[in-house]
């Protein structure tokens, strides 16, 4: 059995991002730089702002249809405010298991296992390059069949 022919829209499409920075932090300067390189290898990025609540992203997820969502926190708050944002998807009926979530900041590796538990499938600190961010995310799109006209820079 051959798959179906991708329409030109279809082969062309961008991978969507959704950048967010939950809770009260107010330093945004990670993650701007994050939704930049994303945006310039090709992604379309939709940055939320500082001091989101985990609703305001959930719906924003849902309204901007995205495949990726990307949460960076430096108040220490993740163990708080992460599991919410995956919770507050799933009331809104998104399947997170085909959303890829990742997240960056100041987060402890003892922290981690718990993030990744709740659906994180990677966690990137201080002085990440955002080459790996960028790889992983085009090979997670790759592997989950959302076309993108990406490429590295």
């Amino acid at each position: 059995m051959t798959e179906p022919a991708l329409s030109q829209a279809e082969a062309t499409r961008r991978i969507r991002v959704l950048i967010a920075k939950p809770g009260l932090d107010g330093h945004d300067r990670g993650a701007k730089v994050v939704a930049r390189a994303l945006r310039d290898a090709g992604m379309e990025v939709i940055y939320t702002g500082i001091r989101q609540t985990p609703e305001m992203i959930a719906e924003a997820a849902l309204q901007e249809d995205v495949d990726v969502i990307g949460l960076s926190i430096l108040s220490g708050a993740h163990l708080e405010l992460f599991p919410r944002v995956v919770n507050a998807l799933k009331e809104r009926g998104v399947d997170t298991s085909e959303m890829l979530l990742f997240a960056g900041g100041i987060i402890p590796d003892d922290d981690m296992p718990a993030l990744k538990e709740a659906g994180f499938q990677q966690i990137y600190g201080p002085g990440a390059d955002t080459r790996d961010i960028i790889s992983f995310v085009q090979a997670w799109a790759a592997e989950h069949g959302v076309v993108a006209a990406a490429t590295n820079p």
